[in-house]
């Protein structure tokens, strides 16, 4: 039977730092992941701000951090976790296909998000060439150029003030009003380079070899337009991969997954870590961050415990 001292679900940064930290104090550990190693990352075009590593495509620093859990000789697995029962010592790991769990004396769960798409017309063929997720990651590529923001949450607004000082002109698109908190939206409003459009339903995105503008519906008028940009930035929400975790009660209405500093959950032996968590910024610094306290904590509760 497979057993283990901690297993990390999840191989994006935040696993891959676990597993880093998890090795060096020398703990029998196991990574899965149902995808390639670095996750959200590999899809990312240029990463920009990763401390003392400068400009470098996501999957680069993906296979970075892959690498450096193969010098510490982790076992990886690409499997996909069903079901976790939480035990006492041991908790048991199902994986998709296999009858018999794994047992393990902790668990790191580093499952990441996924953004929420619109589905809609040319969104998969301009993903990650033109349509980005993340401000903070790929803005600087648009320095004097015309976008677009989808979104009027909190994340949204926030991100175009964060975009309105790199862009030379900025259009946020919201199905209804600004839904953000009001000093947020009203600075936002102040920005001269910023227009918001409300009751626009997006239709699509045009463009040939690259994103020339998102085409949309004013819901008030009838309207259809298009609006010329050379990015877009979608913020309509996040989904956690936790649907698998419901049976263990960790989660916030959202499905986010509840820790305290120290990445513990409400379950002794049970670690988040990274964007799956509960968490105000979602960044591959902050996912390793999270990814070494839960390993160190890990490592702390096996040893205070006697496991």
């Amino acid at each position: 039977m497979n057993q283990y001292d901690v297993i990390i679900v999840g191989a994006g940064p935040a696993g891959m730092s676990a597993a880093v930290y998890a090795a060096r104090a020398e703990l029998n550990t196991l990574m899965v992941d149902f995808g390639e190693p670095g996750g959200q990352i590999n899809g990312t075009n240029v990463v920009q701000n990763y401390i003392g590593v400068g400009s470098i495509s996501g999957s680069a620093l993906g296979y970075r951090m892959f690498q450096h859990t193969r010098q510490l000789k982790v076992p990886f697995q690409k499997k996909k976790v069903v079901k976790i029962e939480a035990g006492e010592p041991l908790h048991r790991v199902y994986m998709e296909g296999e009858e018999e769990p794994y047992l393990t004396r902790s668990i790191i769960l580093a499952i990441g998000t996924t953004p929420k798409s619109l589905h809609v017309e040319n969104e998969e063929k301009f993903s990650r060439k033109g349509i980005s997720w993340c401000a903070i990651c790929d803005g600087a590529q648009y320095a004097g150029k015309d976008v677009v923001v989808i979104g009027g949450g909190n994340s949204g607004v926030k991100e175009s003030l964060f975009l309105s000082n790199i862009v030379t002109s900025l259009t946020m698109l919201t199905n209804y009003d600004l839904t953000a908190d009001e000093v947020t939206i009203r600075q936002l409003k102040s920005k001269t380079n910023v227009q918001i459009l409300t009751y626009q339903n997006i239709l699509g995105f045009v463009g040939e070899e690259k994103l020339e503008g998102v085409r949309t519906l004013d819901t008030k008028s009838g309207q259809e337009q298009v609006i010329p940009c050379a990015g877009v930035f979608e913020y309509i929400g996040l989904d956690p991969h936790t649907n698998f975790l419901h049976g263990l009660h960790i989660m916030n209405h959202q499905g986010y997954i509840v820790v305290n500093p120290s990445m513990e959950t409400s379950i002794p032996g049970i670690y988040g870590a990274g964007d799956c968590t509960v968490k105000d910024l979602r960044q591959v610094v902050t996912a390793c961050s999270d990814g070494a306290i839960a390993a160190q904590n890990a490592s702390h509760y096996l040893r205070k415990h006697g496991l």
